[in-house]
């Protein structure tokens, strides 16, 4: 059994297509190819995540809404994935009800803390995958984390968008988690032969200091055609930029919490 105080990160960006999921999928498998025993929890009602790791629509009989409105436990939710040392608790298409499922539960901030609970001590790591939107999916994430990881797009608005994100979590640490922090800026989509993601870059850096993590994920083939084999990038191709610097970002992670 792992240390009971394992570690929980939530990774969100309330914008859509900033790689969120990609590095969900493929920070956790790098996290389990150094030997660490990872649970990814999918929040995302769209369930790219689960898909991602080969786990079908149809194939989803009890998911994290049943975690989460009708009290199932994360051990009954989570399964193995074909990563070895990795699981998932998948997401279904009945999530994107739970804001209003959810709203008149005076508990209803605090359900993914308490399931995540019961299990801290079977895991090194829980990464959570959020929704693109600070919802009541992303609150409950938040509540339960020691700490947000953003995956930041290099494009022209991209900085815009994280004031209110940080502002959220800002408030969420000052009310309902005390503990949470901001873990780190991941920069994706990165191109460096394009002038703009070297000036987001730079303005991500200046802005935001050591938060931003040194790795930055590039514009990479491979890491958008594997999601339709439904496998990470790591086990499609492990020698590709992308998967590579998923593992530098790993071992950067690591690195920072020692």
């Amino acid at each position: 059994m792992s240390d009971p105080s394992a570690r929980i990160i939530a990774l969100t960006n309330q914008k859509g297509g900033v790689g969120k999921t990609t590095t969900a999928i493929n920070l956790s498998t790098a996290l389990a190819a150094v030997g660490k025993r990872v649970l990814l929890i999918d929040l995302d009602p769209q369930g790219n995540a689960s898909t991602g790791l080969g786990i079908d629509a149809s194939n989803r009989d009890v998911s994290t809404y049943d975690m989460l409105l009708d009290g199932r436990s994360l051990v009954d939710v989570s399964r193995e994935t074909i990563v070895p040392g990795m699981f998932i608790a998948p997401a279904s298409v009945d999530l994107s009800s739970a804001d209003v499922q959810l709203a008149e539960d005076r508990g209803r901030l605090h359900r993914l803390k308490d399931a995540t609970e019961e299990v801290r001590g079977t895991y090194d790591y829980i990464l959570i995958d959020c929704p693109p939107s600070l919802n009541m999916l992303t609150l409950n994430a938040m509540a339960a984390a020691d700490s947000v990881l953003v995956p930041l797009q290099c494009e022209f608005f991209a900085l815009e968008g994280l004031t209110q994100l940080m502002k959220t979590v800002r408030e969420v640490s000052q009310t309902v988690n005390r503990s949470l922090k901001i873990e780190g800026i991941v920069l994706t989509m990165y191109d460096r032969r394009n002038k703009l993601s070297s000036q987001v870059e730079e303005d991500a850096r200046d802005t935001l200091g050591p938060l931003v993590y040194q790795t930055v994920i590039p514009r990479n083939v491979r890491l958008s055609e594997a999601p339709s084999h439904a496998i990470p990038a790591l086990l499609y191709d492990h020698a590709s930029s992308g998967s590579l610097a998923y593992q530098k970002l790993a071992a950067e992670l690591l690195s920072r919490q020692k």
